[in-house]
């Protein structure tokens, strides 16, 4: 095989797997436009159409789902004999991909993990802000970080970071208007915003649980959105109560500009985890970023 025909079936993989050439282009460090002419002059060297392209979106054909399953195995097998290489390495070196939501990327990732570009130099990181469901294997991310509860069974889930608890809460002002709820049945009579769900869209229902009995609260309100920081302005305004982790709201409490109630119904969760599958050789460079991450209480 040819070097350059290696490269096209490597371009060909990227654009299957992310569904775009926008995409596939984005990851790969190329153009779009020069994407597209690879992977149409790998189908013309195999005489067959490999993928199918619409306004919207591009999907492998049979030919192509047949080439993309035979390929993954191969290119995962190569980047686990590299990633063995590396620890020849007297430093460690290369790029660790991690996915994770914006909040936990600032709030916990970052801190820990600047001082570790610092020390070495060699090891590049990407973080991937995504508030969705999203799957590492296919997106070809080292790890990803989740909350506890989320992990997928088949992972080995890493705790990052200290239990939280959801506490619905509300500005000095709001109360004074309208009253502090004391049992979450009392939420019916609030205006309450509510937060849209970024993975299935749905309005996330305010989960309760007291004497080991789980309480789940539709609430309504004014306001809805999909963003946290959003929900925390409209509260600090006194538009209504909000249910958010607590790591959203801390130093507001600090402020005294919003307080928290119905807290003995807000039972502590697993917090956030760094997971990744089982099969992976961890690398040098994932290692410390791994062991920079670990919660150590």
């Amino acid at each position: 095989m040819k070097r350059d025909e290696l490269g096209d079936l490597m371009a060909f993989l990227a654009v299957c797997e992310a569904r775009s050439f926008t995409r596939a282009a984005a990851r790969l460090g190329t153009s779009q436009s020069s994407l597209s002419h690879t992977v149409k002059r790998l189908e013309e060297r195999l005489d067959l159409r490999l993928l199918t392209r619409t306004t919207r979106n591009v999907s492998p054909t049979a030919a192509g789902e047949q080439l993309a399953a035979t390929l993954r195995p191969a290119f995962d097998d190569i980047e686990a004999r590299l990633a063995s290489l590396d620890a020849m390495r007297a430093r460690p070196a290369g790029l660790v991909r991690i996915t994770v939501s914006r909040n936990a990327a600032l709030s916990i990732l970052w801190p820990k993990l600047s001082p570790v570009l610092e020390q070495y130099p060699d090891i590049r990181l990407e973080l991937s802000a995504d508030q969705g469901w999203t799957d590492i294997v296919e997106g070809r991310f080292d790890a990803g970080v989740r909350l506890g509860e989320a992990v997928e069974k088949d992972m080995i889930a890493l705790r990052i970071g200290p239990d939280l608890r959801m506490l619905v809460v509300g500005a000095p002002a709001y109360f004074a208007a309208h009253g502090r709820p004391q049992t979450p049945h009392e939420l019916t009579n609030h205006n309450c915003i509510n937060l849209r769900m970024p993975t299935l869209g749905g309005l996330y229902a305010w989960e309760f649980e007291r004497d080991g009995k789980p309480l789940n609260v539709r609430v309504e309100g004014q306001f809805t959105s999909n963003d946290p920081e959003l929900l925390v302005a409209a509260c600090l305004d006194g538009r209504g109560l909000c249910c958010l982790p607590d790591y959203h709201l801390q130093k507001h409490f600090d402020a005294g500009e919003l307080e928290p109630v119905l807290e003995d119904w807000s039972p502590p969760f697993d917090g956030y985890h760094l997971y990744y599958p089982s099969r992976l050789q961890a690398s040098p460079a994932f290692a410390v970023i791994r062991d920079a991450l670990r919660w150590r209480g």
